[in-house]
């Protein structure tokens, strides 16, 4: 059918007017998706930079190594400072921290912490990291660390030829080398017996089938006092021993789930500034999970040096120690230190708190 030209002359304009409002529509549309686009990468860069979105997000499952009577790692999980930063934490609890280190590698545990001597042993066999120091030994550390022998033990130099206790894969080993020394006797002169932990050297120094056992821990202390037929002798500040504490991560966690080592970093800090600040309120926590009496809680308290941070102090120490280790073949093959201390995260989070780069 033919089209008049009237009829032309009033179907184009309506249909330019047609087309541009659908352009209109088209470039809308446009200017929306690109906006919301913009909104989510802004939204996924404020959860991944710890902003408030982060407790959006799915939690992070990390199997933390730990011992019952660390009051930081508990209250942490207590009063949910790992929930709040995004981590779902499961504490995987051995006799001592040595042991919680050695899980590391057959992926009991995620992270763990302990004294120089442990953590240098597994960064040098294995792909970890030091991620963080909680703090280096002060003289009142040192005092916390008691050693306690049979009767018939009156001096030092009675020790030649007895059985001494230590803690397998702990500093306790390094300990007695330098304690002996500085009073003429070798390791040569002793027996070392390795036990698992501190119950069972209890067991065994009251059946006189050890002659002397360090202990550190007021609970502990308490118990080892009360036990017939035994005596403190010293403490560890009269040595010249002091040992820092650090915390290790594999290097894979480290690559694959660096906002989750982050995030761990932060609510540590924030439990360990807790416990300082509430010692009642710490003392029933740890009263409630593993029944350790107040009284030895509040009395740990008073000494307790978790500081997450990293210093010329901690660096100096893991330095000493490693050296230590290598002469005497503990540690086989050699390793360069800095390339096993990783402190970006610590830095991301605790700027303040890096007092050194290695």
């Amino acid at each position: 059918m033919a089209i008049s030209s009237k009829t032309k002359a009033k179907t184009v304009p309506s249909l330019i007017i047609w087309l541009f409002a659908a352009l209109l529509l088209v470039l809308s549309g446009c200017g929306s998706a690109k906006e919301g686009s913009q909104a989510a990468v802004q939204a996924a860069g404020a959860g991944s930079g710890g902003g408030q979105d982060r407790q959006k997000q799915a939690p992070v499952t990390l199997n933390i190594a730990d011992i019952s009577t660390n009051p930081v790692l508990r209250t942490a999980v207590s009063k949910g400072f790992f929930e709040k930063h995004g981590i779902e934490a499961k504490l995987v609890t051995f006799a001592t921290p040595a042991e919680g280190i050695n899980s590391l590698f057959i992926k009991q545990a995620d992270i763990a912490w302990g004294a120089d001597f442990p953590i240098l042993n597994a960064v040098s066999k294995g792909e970890f990291a030091i991620i963080a120091s909680t703090g280096t030994s002060t003289e009142q550390n040192a005092k916390q660390w008691k050693l306690f022998v049979r009767d018939d033990i009156g001096k030092p130099e009675d020790l030649k030829g007895k059985k001494l206790s230590f803690l397998r894969g702990t500093f306790l080993s390094y300990l007695w080398d330098e304690y002996l020394a500085e009073h003429g006797l070798a390791l040569d002169d002793v027996k070392l017996i390795g036990q698992g932990g501190s119950d069972e050297a209890y067991i065994a120094l009251k059946k006189g089938e050890v002659d002397a056992v360090w202990v550190s821990g007021a609970a502990l202390v308490a118990k080892f006092e009360a036990a017939e037929g035994v005596r403190q002798l010293t403490d560890m500040s009269q040595t010249k021993v002091r040992i820092g504490s650090q915390i290790v991560a594999p290097e894979a966690l480290i690559r694959e789930r660096p906002e989750a080592v982050a995030n761990f970093l932060r609510a540590l800090d924030e439990a360990s500034r807790f416990v300082k600040e509430n010692p009642q309120e710490v003392a029933d926590i740890l009263y409630k999970e593993v029944k350790q009496p107040r009284e030895s809680t509040l009395k740990d308290l008073e000494v307790l040096n978790w500081n997450v941070d990293f210093t010329e102090a901690a660096y100096d120490s893991l330095t000493r120690q490693k050296k230590y280790m290598v002469e005497n073949g503990i540690i086989e093959k050699d390793f360069e230190l800095k390339d096993k201390i990783k402190l970006e995260f610590l830095r991301e989070v605790l700027p303040d708190r890096v007092t050194i780069t290695p």
